[in-house]
């Protein structure tokens, strides 16, 4: 008996780490159930939402986080907020409901977002832009350090114009931040180091986002990267003390917060935090140090 079956939807799909995460949560929640992949090409999403109705869930990535929305009877406030749609649900008349887990993926990785305090976030790209938003919404004053001024400018614009025009909702003893856009980090306290671009990643594992300077002169330590597990930005914060947490956290959460949709569960924090810590020595097996480069 198969039990319920969920699967994620992208274009294309290579290596994933969802449906061993995934398998793993099952285990904890007590379910029986399987994870797949299903790559779908870009002209056949549409016939492919029927055979998704049968399923209990699904996940989805690029190219398609903004494709489903035409396909889905609701959103939550995540997804609504950024047009964009990571996790599925499907009812039992089959009716697909969005939601958008990566921001309580992150959220629940880096910890408490005090208003007032100084957050500094090194690109404004993709999930930066999450990151960067839930950070104003959460009243820190942020700075946005990125290489597309205009980009960065645009995003910090942004945020400003859907607060006042009332389509932000603040989260309960939260305030409006604020937000300055700089080509490079200035030489000051932060209390939040974010990196949200890719230098760092696997292969090229010896890249940094930020001048060791920098680091020094942070406290808490977020790289939204998760290979390899302990990057160069991890590794230098760690070193000197700082709590740091790699992007494993947020891929474990966010799929976390999926299962507790689909089965209305919950599950203990240590043991997720157990199950980031299978992930780090999952991931390096799969990706050994050495087969890595400069």
């Amino acid at each position: 008996m198969l039990g319920y079956q969920f699967t994620l939807i992208g274009h294309p799909l290579g290596h994933s780490m969802s449906p061993w995460i995934h398998e793993r949560l099952f285990k904890l929640a007590d379910k029986t159930a399987s994870y797949t992949l299903t790559d779908i090409a870009p002209e056949d999403l549409n016939a492919s939402v029927d055979e998704l109705r049968k399923l209990r869930g699904f996940n989805v990535t690029i190219p398609y986080k903004t494709d489903i929305l035409p396909h889905l009877k609701e959103l939550d406030e995540w997804a609504a907020r950024y047009q964009s749609v990571n996790t599925v649900a499907v009812n039992s008349d089959g009716e697909l409901f969005g939601y958008n887990t990566d921001c309580a993926g992150f959220l629940h990785s880096v910890g408490e977002i005090p208003a007032g305090s100084k957050a500094l976030l090194i690109g404004c790209g993709g999930v930066g832009r999450m990151m960067a938003t839930e950070c104003f919404l959460h009243g820190a004053d942020l700075t946005i350090v990125e290489r597309d001024l205009p980009r960065a400018q645009e995003l910090a614009e942004e945020l400003e114009r859907r607060f006042a025009n009332g389509e932000f909702s603040m989260p309960e003893g939260c305030r409006k931040g604020a937000v300055r856009v700089l080509g490079e980090a200035p030489d000051e306290d932060f209390d939040l180091l974010m990196n949200a671009t890719p230098v760092g990643m696997y292969p090229k594992v010896n890249a940094c986002p930020v001048s060791d300077a920098v680091i020094a002169r942070s406290g808490r330590v977020f790289d939204v990267i998760y290979n390899p597990t302990e990057t160069q930005l991890i590794r230098k914060a760690r070193a000197l003390g700082k709590e740091a947490v790699g992007g494993s956290a947020m891929l474990v959460w966010q799929a976390a917060v999926a299962e507790s949709i689909w089965f209305n569960t919950r599950f203990k924090p240590e043991d997720i935090w157990a199950l980031v810590e299978e992930m780090n020595a999952e991931v390096n097996r799969l990706f050994p140090a050495e087969e890595a480069q400069a």
